[in-house]
């Protein structure tokens, strides 16, 4: 079985870098260093434009949880339809009930605005108060995948449930992901038996500005405000090269 190596990216730059080093897909989003969010349509239409393996969309409208308004769901709807009448092959999306279970209810109301797309169920999994049962859920839903560090801070961290759930697959994908490198990959591919997976591959570099106003702050003041994230190539290839060699074998519980 062929290994996927998934790409999350939230600029032209890094889509480019994704695409170069060997990646299958890109899961797009904006404002990834905060976790992630419903990127904007226009720069889905620039990569889009240009980039032509597939894109799986982020569908989260705000930072935090996963617990939605009637007016948040609302927009995860409009976004979903906007997306996929765009030429999306896929989407991220997940929705919580206050307990910490699936909405499934709402899960459903959702998927017939992403017919024919990819659908997997996002991180909101990793924060779900039950995840196999979550996962039985997902599939009685019609979702293709979920995306997941085994509830923990890392996807190594998260090795035990990661391999647990691919057991319990059952044609359901488990990518795992969650400060995946190069360095990580051939262990994780190995112990979980996972044959999808999700990195950022981001490095920093410092902004073009020379002038740079003091002890000022956009949002959060830890952020460098003049620090700029990026999907390294070189990273995402060597992560593709480990994945090209290794052997196709189940988890090692």
């Amino acid at each position: 079985m062929k290994n996927i190596l998934e790409a999350y990216v939230d600029s032209v730059e890094s889509a480019y870098a994704a695409c170069q080093g060997g990646a299958d897909r890109l899961a797009l989003c904006g404002s990834m260093i905060f976790g992630g969010t419903t990127p904007d349509i226009n720069l889905f239409y620039e990569i889009r434009n240009h980039i032509d393996i597939p894109i799986h969309v982020l569908l989260r409208p705000r930072l935090g949880d996963f617990c939605y308004t009637k007016s948040e769901f609302d927009i995860i709807k409009n976004d979903a339809a906007m997306f996929r009448d765009a030429g999306a092959e896929g989407v991220q999306v997940g929705i919580l009930n206050t307990d910490g279970t699936l909405d499934v209810p709402r899960m459903d109301e959702l998927m017939p605005y992403l017919s024919g797309m990819h659908v997997t169920l996002n991180r909101a999994f990793d924060f779900c108060c039950n995840p196999l049962e979550t996962m039985e859920q997902a599939k009685m839903i019609g979702m293709h995948a979920v995306l997941t560090s085994g509830q923990q801070p890392t996807g190594y961290d998260g090795r035990s449930l990661i391999a647990q759930l691919v057991l319990r697959a059952d044609g359901l994908e488990v990518i795992a992901c969650g400060g995946i490198t190069s360095r990580n990959i051939a262990s994780l591919r190995r112990i979980t038996g996972a044959h999808a997976f999700c990195m950022s591959g981001k490095k920093e570099r410092e902004s073009a500005m020379r002038y740079r106003k003091p002890g000022l702050s956009m949002g959060i003041p830890s952020k460098k405000e003049y620090t700029i994230w990026y999907t390294d190539v070189n990273e995402i290839a060597r992560v593709r090269a480990v994945l090209d060699q290794s052997e196709d074998r189940g988890p090692i519980l």
